[in-house]
């Protein structure tokens, strides 16, 4: 799927330029490598004479970051970068990232009322914008329509039932069981840094938080964790969820019906998409998170497009704008971007009339009202530090070898020993 090539905006059309040459490095592999690599091509195609990209994929993480840090601090960093959401308060003490400013904003054509609150507050620091979002990428609830129907819990409108309970949601899961499906939920239960994602937002459904100001877990939000804690391992206990299953494991057990339910990133929609378009997929869908607790909320990161604050190599205004142009045309071509199962950033596109008809990415797109990114600290992000103290304590605790009680304790003190 390619996207129709339009004219080029504001910032360089009927101006006189000599070509640009914009060095881009990005973190995206598997369906969204492809997907990028095809906006890349359509970019210097419409662009062509004016501004070429010049674009190297490296390795997620923190392969990615620490290459980031030191060429910056030498001046042989890109002109723009892909970058997470959650890692921008680390970057900014690093002093790695250039902010993008008012005047930026008005050359691309973007501005705050663009995004949603929360994902502008993401790349946002003591009122200055530090990248420019182009999706939102949370975790959601994959589903076999097929074996949900058969055990009864397929609602009339092809979505799971039990969705607005704890009891509800636990009861579909063992209806599921009872008909006699192997996993009805199948869960990264082998990987703590991945299952954070579903404990933060079961935390969040409580209204807890994981930091207040400069510590962990203050108040009652140790008990929200602990019931997060709990549901996970409860589940696991009864034979609900998958055990000790990592994450390719995990999408084995959900793509060959082994597993009814999937929690799972919006990343792995190509995965369905292309199974199901080669016949090799059942009746399957998406939808936001249920509501064990509270209120909806779901753990989200974004992708966003960050300018490097390259030491001793000042960029041209020409270079810049280039790089503005190109920012610019990616975020506001990010329909094709939504095939990767991501939500495009840019309200304007999940506004459109094609993004509408897009599924299952249209009927989980309402869920970025209840998004919850990560607590806005250098401690926090993508392989951060918070991350791995967590990890240890949740893998034996959600795979029903540690009482959450005592993970919440243990987990409490390592974080603000950080």
């Amino acid at each position: 799927m390619t996207i129709a090539l339009v004219a080029t905006s504001g910032l360089w059309a009927g101006a006189a330029h000599s070509e640009e040459t914009v060095v881009w490095w990005d973190f995206l592999s598997g369906g969204d490598g492809v997907r990028m690599k095809q906006l890349i091509s359509d970019f210097n195609e419409a662009h062509a004479g004016e501004i070429k990209i010049d674009a190297t994929t490296l390795e997620w993480g923190t392969p990615f970051y620490a290459k980031v840090q030191t060429s910056a601090a030498v001046g042989e960093a890109p002109d723009v970068m892909t970058y997470h959401a959650s890692r921008i308060p680390l970057a900014l003490t690093q002093g790695v990232l250039d902010e993008i400013t008012p005047d930026d904003w008005e050359k691309m054509g973007l501005s705050q009322a663009d995004f949603a609150a929360s994902t502008w507050d993401a790349v946002t620091s003591d009122g200055k914008q530090y990248a420019v979002p182009l999706d939102t990428h949370p975790i959601v609830l994959y589903y076999n329509r097929d074996l949900l129907k058969k055990a009864g819990v397929l609602g009339d409108n092809g979505e799971p039932k039990g969705m607005d309970s704890k009891e509800a949601f636990t009861a579909t899961l063992q209806a599921l069981k009872d008909a006699g499906v192997q996993y009805p939920l199948g869960s990264v239960t082998a990987d703590g840094n991945f299952m954070f994602r579903t404990v933060y937002s079961l935390m969040c459904q409580q209204g807890g938080e994981l930091m207040t100001g400069d510590e962990f877990l203050v108040g009652d939000n140790a008990d929200k964790l602990r019931n997060a804690l709990a549901v996970l391992s409860d589940w696991t206990k009864a034979g609900l969820q998958s055990t000790y299953t990592d994450y390719p494991a995990t999408v084995a057990l959900f793509t060959s019906g082994e597993a009814a339910m999937m929690i799972n990133g919006v990343w792995e929609v190509p995965t369905m998409t292309d199974l199901a378009q080669q016949g090799k997929l059942f009746d399957w869908g998406a939808v936001e998170l249920p509501v064990i607790f509270d209120k909806p909320c779901t753990y989200a990161d974004s992708h966003t497009f960050a300018i490097p604050k390259n030491q001793g190599k000042e960029m041209s205004p020409e270079k810049r704008d280039a790089v503005l142009e190109t920012i610019s045309w990616i975020v506001k071509h990010s329909l094709f971007w939504a095939t990767a199962g991501h939500i495009p950033a840019y309200a304007p596109v999940t506004e459109s009339a094609e993004y509408k008809a897009m599924e299952p990415n249209a009927t989980y797109s309402s869920l970025t009202a209840n998004m919850i990114f990560d607590p806005k600290t250098p401690l926090a992000g993508i392989a951060g530090p918070i991350f791995d103290v967590m990890s240890n304590y949740f893998v034996p605790t959600l795979n029903g070898e540690m009482e959450p009680a005592d993970a919440v304790e243990s987990i409490q003190e390592e974080l603000n020993a950080l």
